[in-house]
């Protein structure tokens, strides 16, 4: 085990995570479902099968000598998982990105980081009973407080920015909404680290055919990102039915009856499009020819998804390097995931016309954070030296 080398590997993952959403921002006038769904492909599918099948032995076999409860849980929590990241895009929709991904995150961190080792029943004598165990618990607690005070920089946002200032940089900036959707994603997708953990047998079991302990993960991936394909899969089919966009995965010409779509909403109704959706449908209604670049939108989709899923890829890495405490790297990637995020917010100007006090709580916020990834990674290296 290398706990540094573990903790680059999540910040890496972190990097992924909290940038798969700008190359969607070059998809123009696709449905949300749409260019979700393409982009899931790539992010639950595609990229999932074709590294196992590269990097691992005997995939079919492995998943086929796999005890049924495993590959069941492992599934099931995927499936879960989905829910959670369905609604994430509404997250970033009433938040933005390093808002709404501090408070759904920080949900994620907790329920994630500390439920697996409860659920073995090793909380007690591997977290409480060792002092490496304590100085790890240290680190998920600094990562929490790292996110609260994400969260207050939010939250002084929205007092010292007029209602202009803020939809200027999110377009429907809404705190209250922003919240209670945070809550609900944040909890489901903490399922992620529960289908991991579930996953531990193929994890064994891929290593007997003789796949390095590196990949070792890669195998479970394919199971847990089939049940969020699932529930994703059944969700942007209903929505392409309901508002009859379908028809753009092979059609260029939006149609009259449905407003395209550039931002990540979802669950919406025609009474709370933004306005720019709107736009575009007043041009389709005075005859004005909408098109969509099919080739750029299938491109940045592909992008985003195969994106998405290298977090999950150097997620796998990082973890066969943190020993016994291994839970402790969902920690780790949540922390790098809001570290990230908020330098892209920053970068995206979310922050912009904000007053001073916002911006010392947003460095400090990536102040704490980047010390709870410390801490953490300390913690597991002073457990592997007994």
């Amino acid at each position: 085990m290398n706990p540094a080398l573990g903790v680059f590997f999540h910040w890496l993952g972190g990097l992924a995570s909290a940038s798969f959403y700008v190359p969607y921002r070059g998809v123009k006038n696709w449905a949300w479902e749409t260019y979700w769904l393409v982009g899931g492909f790539f992010s639950w599918i595609i990229a999932p099968w074709v590294l196992a099948l590269t990097m691992t032995h005997d995939l079919s076999r492995v998943l086929h000598e796999a005890p049924a409860s495993s590959l069941f849980w492992a599934y099931a929590f995927g499936v879960l998982w989905g829910l959670g990241g369905l609604t994430f895009g509404l997250t970033m929709r009433y938040l933005g990105m390093s808002l709404g991904m501090a408070v759904a995150l920080g949900y994620t961190a907790a329920f994630g980081t500390l439920m697996p080792p409860i659920f073995r029943g090793v909380f007690a004598s591997e977290v409480l009973g060792t002092r490496s165990g304590l100085v790890i618990l240290g680190g998920v607690a600094v990562c929490l407080l790292g996110i609260a005070f994400a969260g207050a920089a939010g939250v002084s946002k929205e007092r010292e920015m007029s209602t202009e200032q803020k939809r200027a940089s999110i377009k429907e900036f809404d705190l209250k909404k922003g919240l209670l959707v945070a809550t609900f994603s944040g909890v489901m997708s903490a399922c992620f680290a529960y289908g991991l953990a579930a996953g531990d047998p193929i994890k064994a079991i891929t290593i007997e055919h003789g796949t390095p302990r590196l990949w070792q993960g890669l195998p479970v991936l394919v199971v847990v990102l089939a049940g969020g394909f699932t529930t994703n899969f059944i969700w942007c089919i209903i929505l392409n039915l309901r508002n009859r966009t379908g028809y753009q995965y092979f059609e260029s010409r939006i149609r009259s009856q449905v407003p395209a779509r550039n931002e990540e909403h979802i669950l919406e109704t025609v009474t709370d499009a933004p306005a720019e959706e709107m736009a575009v449908a007043v041009a389709v209604a005075q005859g004005t020819a909408v098109r969509a670049p099919m080739l750029a939108n299938y491109l940045f989709s592909a992008l985003a998804g195969t994106t998405w899923y290298m977090q999950f890829f150097f997620y796998t890495m990082g973890e066969t390097q943190m020993g016994r405490y291994k839970f402790s790297s969902w920690t780790l990637h949540m922390a790098s995931i809001i570290i990230f995020s908020t330098l892209w917010g920053i970068a995206l100007q979310e922050w912009k016309g904000a007053g001073g006090r916002t911006r010392l709580l947003v460095a400090f916020s990536l102040l704490v954070l980047v010390s709870s990834t410390v801490i953490v990674g300390y913690g597991n290296y002073i457990g592997g030296t007994r």
